[in-house]
């Protein structure tokens, strides 16, 4: 029978609290909230009341959230609700949490893996020329890939980088829309400028465009191409029709590597037929090509992604599609 229990945690810095509780002690609260705990600063330490088994898992949880503040990294909601759901698979307290840097932004923030899937995802890309990125908004699959693009160019692994989508989406036409052809598809391509703009820095960022180093286009444009010695991502790729996604993959050239992200829920081409969902069933056991697929639990934006997430995941399933 599971008995009440206390639990010490030293706090080696006292500084550490207040990293750890968060505003208004908001992190503490939910741990509290979800193990049905009791968390109290004494003595310098943290002192944890509760069932036995549920006092256990918050001291793993809290041991990982320790190890997230000695890395210098701010503890976010994200994180606590992370460990919070592993503690439901009791992996909390088995496995290191994936904070390996990937690398650092032109301010010095470091980039790194949040969640256990983005660090295989980040391990793929490092293994393999070729990694297929398949889960919802917000697990950071393009970020990521441009991340490890922007390591590799500063590392002179690679010479440019090239990021591409296509530029037709939900039903649009880029005929309608207003202005010439560089304004009409730089609406679809505005998330890879982001991205490179937030790690690069203004300065690299622009001036690598100018020499023609980094190239953002629509995917139209790699037609015909063989690129060498390129870090290439392929994003939005679930709205690639087969016969892009053939041309696309076969682009590569001596010293490239190859991204494609993509979310199979959100397939806006006309009759569903996805580039992507074809690449899956033809190219899963080809050597030097990885599939990774990210869930809702690598959501790192705000909570209630991961929670329409799980909704439409369930309303589907409901209605068997």
């Amino acid at each position: 029978m599971d008995t009440v229990v206390e639990r010490q945690l030293e706090l080696a810095d006292p500084g550490l609290a207040i990293n750890l509780f968060g505003t208004n002690d908001k992190n503490i609260r939910m741990i509290e909230d979800r193990l049905d705990v009791k968390i109290t600063i004494r003595n310098g330490g943290l002192n944890i009341t509760g069932f036995e088994s549920r006092a256990d898992l918050a001291a793993d949880v809290i041991k990982k959230l320790m190890q997230i503040s000695e890395s210098g990294d701010v503890i976010t909601e994200q994180n606590v609700r992370y460990l919070l759901e592993l503690t439901e698979e009791e992996r909390a307290g088995n496995d290191s949490l994936p904070l390996d840097q990937i690398c650092v932004t032109y301010r010095g923030k470091p980039i790194k893996s949040k969640t256990f899937g983005q660090k295989r995802y980040v391990e793929a890309m490092q293994k393999n020329p070729i990694v297929f990125a398949i889960g919802p908004a917000g697990t950071g699959k393009t970020f990521l890939a441009v991340a490890l693009a922007v390591k590799a160019f500063r590392e002179k692994m690679i010479n440019r980088i090239i990021l591409t989508r296509p530029a037709v989406e939900a039903g649009e036409r880029l005929g309608f829309l207003p202005g010439d052809l560089q304004n009409k598809v730089d609406p679809y391509l505005r998330p890879l400028y982001d991205a490179l703009y937030q790690i690069m820095g203004p300065e690299a960022y622009h001036s690598n465009m100018e020499k023609g180093v980094i190239e953002v286009a629509p995917l139209a444009y790699m037609r015909g191409r063989t690129l060498d010695d390129s870090f290439i991502i392929l994003d939005e790729a679930q709205n690639t029709t087969p016969e892009q996604m053939k041309m696309f993959l076969t682009r590569m050239g001596t010293g490239s590597r190859m991204v494609i992200t993509g979310d199979i829920t959100q397939i806006d081409l006309p009759g569903g037929k996805s580039g992507l969902n074809e690449a899956r069933r033809i190219l899963g056991n080809i050597e030097g090509i990885s599939f990774i697929y990210l869930t809702e639990r690598d959501v790192v934006r705000h909570e209630l992604v991961q929670r329409i997430i799980k909704a439409y995941e369930n309303d589907a399933k409901g209605r068997g599609v």
